[in-house]
């Protein structure tokens, strides 16, 4: 890599509702000791962060507790491994790396990890989990073709493919149960998509943007994610009704 990546933690201090210069917010910057390149992914309501940093040649996982001490998490004999997601029971999920698959996994409060392998022709990314341990993610099948899904409480995974999508991933869920993601239509443009508790789609597109990308919901229904357009790439809130 030839960027400097820093992660980075917000506080809100106030935020009106008038434009964007009414948000007010403080930055702390998360640099792992020692790593060349830090990204904050996940973080819950008690304040602690998950995410990734490379260092030397290789990936790590990172969780950042309240106290602000890091912990480095390996995937034990893994090449490389990411924490992704957090919930509040504090159950951490991600990927590792072995050889040329990716392989999702989780990591329970007493540091016990376990492997979650949708398929065992193609690789697995655990991408996010609720406070219920339901999680979602995405696999790629025998022809290196890319589903969502949902893995629930009692083992059993369902499969998350939007109607008439070739590429699908499924990112973000909360509380209810609501899904966030995104998917590439039959010409290869990604859109992103909210998959509702009866199991419907709706596209998530932000006007005028190329592409967009839904990454995570909160239980109020708010939905965060990227987009681009012609100016480059943004980030996005999107509320119900605008």
């Amino acid at each position: 890599m030839n960027q400097l990546l820093c992660g980075f933690a917000a506080w809100g201090l106030g935020v009106g509702l008038t434009g964007p210069a009414q948000a007010q917010y403080m930055y702390t910057r998360l640099d792992v000791p020692g790593a060349t390149d830090t990204v904050g992914s996940g973080i819950n309501d008690a304040g602690q962060i998950v995410g990734y940093y490379f260092i030397g040649d290789m990936y790590h996982g990172f969780l950042l507790d309240v106290d602000g001490s890091y912990t480095t998490l390996d995937f034990p004999g893994a090449d490389y491994t990411e924490a992704l997601g957090i919930n509040d029971a504090g159950q951490i999920v991600g990927y590792y790396v072995i050889g040329d698959i990716f392989h999702g996994l989780q990591l329970d409060v007493e540091g016990s990890y376990t492997t979650l392998d949708v398929s065992r022709s193609g690789s697995t990314g655990a991408h996010g989990i609720n406070g219920a341990g339901q999680i979602v993610g995405s696999y790629e099948d025998a022809a290196g073709r890319s589903h969502g899904f949902l893995l629930d409480v009692d083992g059993s995974y369902t499969t998350l493919d939007v109607p008439g999508a070739n590429y699908t991933e499924a990112i973000g869920i909360n509380n209810t149960g609501q899904i966030v993601g995104r998917y590439d239509d039959a010409d290869g443009t990604p859109h992103g998509f909210l998959r509702d508790v009866d199991g419907s789609f709706t596209t998530l597109d932000v006007p005028g943007a190329r592409f967009t990308f839904a990454i995570g919901i909160n239980d109020a229904g708010q939905i965060v994610g990227l987009y681009l357009d012609a100016f480059g790439v943004h980030g996005f809130l999107a509320t119900a009704g605008g």
